[in-house]
């Protein structure tokens, strides 16, 4: 068994899969395994990963015959996986030198379920590095303490599922696997999912993984209808919650959430395509109905005035402009 399965799903990342791929190359270890997921790319990515898969050693290539989306290509990439441990990059990021060794004896010495890292937030020539909001760092922690409190940002709100490792029996049984039917909006719900299976995790000092941002093709950056699956990604999650034993302790965390992420895309709905603003309009003001009302009420009265009218208006039938 290797003690490490990277999982990299790819899909029209021509003009960044040699940095990656190259990076992997870099972090290569006769004990790690590379898992390539070509999401039926059109440009050059499957010529790039060709041309690197009898180079990097240990690396296995698996094709979808259609495009299915990033988060089937990570569970392609699961299930094909054998390591002790797993991690995901996507196909136009990139780790510096010697980050998947590092992050392999971190995790081991710590002898956690799952730990987090920091990670570069590369803007063109600009590096920024962003941090887990974690309580402290190289200490093992209990994840049901990363999600609360309710009224600051927690580890549920640090989504990159790439700036972690994850010990092997989180996926065992079909476990830990991103819901297909998203094509955004499936990491929020993963990591959450983390946060309430898991039994032990750490917040790691690495910054080794560098994410692209501003790229024109990432899901990030589209202006259509993909961006409201992050409305069918927290109905879930909410779903998830009310039925977990501490439903309680967690349901005020997972609205308060539910609504940011609405005013966050009510903020910039300007941007969207016009049947996309329109269908954010009203599956939002259907979203605010459908949560549980009284800790509707109570984000709606502890929530920031600017973001607590916006959603109130909503709510209530009015112009939320």
């Amino acid at each position: 068994m290797p003690k490490l399965s990277v999982v990299v799903p790819m899909h029209n990342v021509g003009a960044f899969a040699e940095s990656t791929l190259r990076s992997l190359a870099n972090n290569a270890d006769s004990d790690f395994e590379f898992l390539l997921v070509d999401d039926c790319s059109q440009d050059s990515t499957p010529k790039v990963i060709d041309r690197w898969a009898d180079r990097l050693p240990h690396t296995t290539v698996i094709r979808h015959e259609r495009n299915m989306g990033i988060a089937q290509a990570r569970n392609s990439g699961i299930d094909a996986a054998r390591g002790e441990y797993l991690t995901f990059l996507d196909g136009d990021d990139w780790y510096g030198p010697g980050h998947l060794p590092d992050l392999v004896c971190a995790i081991e010495e710590l002898g956690c379920d799952f730990a987090r890292t920091d990670h570069v937030q590369a803007t063109g020539t600009e590096r920024v590095v962003r941090r887990p909001p974690a309580k402290v760092r190289d200490r093992v922690m209990d994840p049901r303490d990363g999600i609360m409190p309710v009224h600051t940002e927690t580890m549920v709100d640090y989504p990159f599922v790439w700036a972690g490792i994850y010990a092997r029996h989180l996926f065992d049984d079909g476990g830990m696997r991103f819901a297909t039917e998203l094509r955004t909006a499936e990491d929020r719900l993963w990591i959450w999912r983390l946060h309430l299976k898991a039994k032990s995790y750490a917040s790691l000092g690495l910054n080794g993984v560098f994410y692209r941002r501003g790229v024109a093709t990432s899901l990030t950056q589209v202006k259509d209808d993909r961006q409201l699956d992050f409305i069918p990604a927290y109905d879930t999650l909410i779903q998830d919650v009310l039925q977990d034993p501490e439903a309680d302790r967690f349901l005020l965390k997972a609205v308060r959430t539910y609504c940011a992420m609405i005013a966050f895309h009510l903020g910039k709905v300007d941007d969207y395509e016009p049947v996309a603003a329109q269908r954010l309009r009203r599956e939002a003001r259907d979203a605010l109905h459908r949560m549980p009302q009284r800790a509707l009420e109570e984000t709606l009265r502890t929530i920031d005035d600017t973001r607590g009218r916006l959603l109130s208006r909503l709510r209530d039938g009015r112009k939320a402009a």
